[in-house]
């Protein structure tokens, strides 16, 4: 450990002051500009342009924790009385997913070990779509490189949060939807009483520990978010979170990817993000093909569908499809699933390819 890391380890307010200086710094130059989803992008952008360049920059994991937590309760809001019968559509997309999740595995897996010359167990869990803590944490316990595992997920999820929207607001003609104001500011998010102010933080707080309790993969976002689609889903409120929360919950969440280069030498990030670019080309091509087919025997639309099945956090692109304009409880159901089959899958994988995965 250098000193200037010892420094910052003991003194790190002044570390986490910065990046979110940067991040809303960074939000509202997005903003100003009127690019889609600005202050989640925005973060991002800044807080990586300093830290691949030596930057000091962290986010405290309490503050990361409670912001989504927030965005949760908000993602969840966007469900409604008569939810039911529109998923009943929901099925063959989700069946889908096995296929693609498989699929796209084995594929990047390959380009990584074949092109990047990762080591097996290093590839498979770098290759997973979706899922990064749990991906870090299962393939260090069998031997692979978290370092290199944590920055390639972060590295593709930065990609696909840039290119999608970038690409829908491009080719598709998109506009944010509220005109530039705050995503996530929708009706009932300015005026809602004291007892609409209880619903949402008891989605918060008690979503986040109930999901906590039963080890729930993503849970800080996950439990909020089924709580409050409950809560809404039965039409006991209407509410969502402010639509400043919504922006800081954006800016921290942004700040804390970009944040997770810091430390990490220039050249280190320029021969992972080579890597990273060929394997998230082919998530993405994959992605369009799934989604493509889909359309062609099912009623569900093609962007809804590229949304659902876009290779990026499911925070992420769940904010991304509101951004858009997309119906964000089928995008958040398809990501959740998506987590479940990759957690549940991914160490099966190695073990049947890999005998030995530990001595490598």
């Amino acid at each position: 450990m250098t000193d200037a890391d010892g420094e910052t380890r003991r003194r790190p307010w002044g570390a986490w002051g910065l990046t979110l200086a940067l991040g809303a710094g960074g939000g509202a130059v997005f903003w100003g500009l009127g690019l889609p989803l600005p202050w989640m992008l925005g973060a991002i952008t800044a807080t990586t342009a300093v830290a691949v360049t030596g930057g000091r920059l962290a986010v405290a994991d309490p503050l990361r924790t409670g912001m989504i937590s927030i965005l949760g309760v908000m993602l969840g809001s966007a469900f409604h009385p008569g939810m039911l019968e529109q998923m009943a559509r929901w099925g063959p997309s989700l069946c889908g997913l096995l296929a693609y999740v498989g699929l796209s595995t084995l594929l990047v897996a390959a380009w990584l070990r074949r092109v990047a010359g990762y080591d097996p167990v290093t590839a498979w869990f770098s290759a997973a779509p979706g899922g990064l803590g749990q991906m870090i944490l299962m393939g260090g316990a069998l031997g692979g490189d978290e370092r290199v595992i944590g920055l390639t997920h972060g590295i593709r999820i930065l990609l696909v949060v840039f290119t999608v929207p970038t690409a829908f607001a491009l080719l598709a003609g998109y506009e944010r939807p509220d005109g530039g104001a705050v995503v996530g500011a929708g009706p009932g998010s300015g005026g809602f009483d004291l007892m609409d102010a209880v619903w949402l933080l008891g989605c918060a707080v008690l979503g986040g520990l109930g999901a906590r309790a039963l080890k729930v993969p993503a849970g800080m976002m996950i439990g909020p978010m089924a709580l409050s689609a409950l809560v809404h889903g039965l039409g006991w409120t209407a509410s969502h979170p402010p639509a400043l929360a919504v922006a800081a919950a954006q800016v921290v969440v942004g700040a804390s990817i970009g944040a997770r280069f810091a430390g990490v030498s220039i050249r280190e990030v320029a021969r992972l993000f080579v890597a990273s670019i060929g394997a998230t080309a082919v998530l993405l091509a994959l992605t369009v093909a799934f989604a493509g087919g889909l359309s062609l025997v099912t009623p569900l639309p093609p962007r809804e569908l590229i949304l659902a099945y876009a290779p990026g956090g499911v925070v992420e692109m769940s904010l991304v499809s509101l951004a858009l304009g997309v119906d964000v409880a089928f995008v958040s159901t398809h990501h959740i699933a998506r987590i479940l089959l990759i957690v549940l899958l991914a160490p099966l994988a190695v073990r049947l390819t890999d005998r030995t995965p530990a001595r490598r």
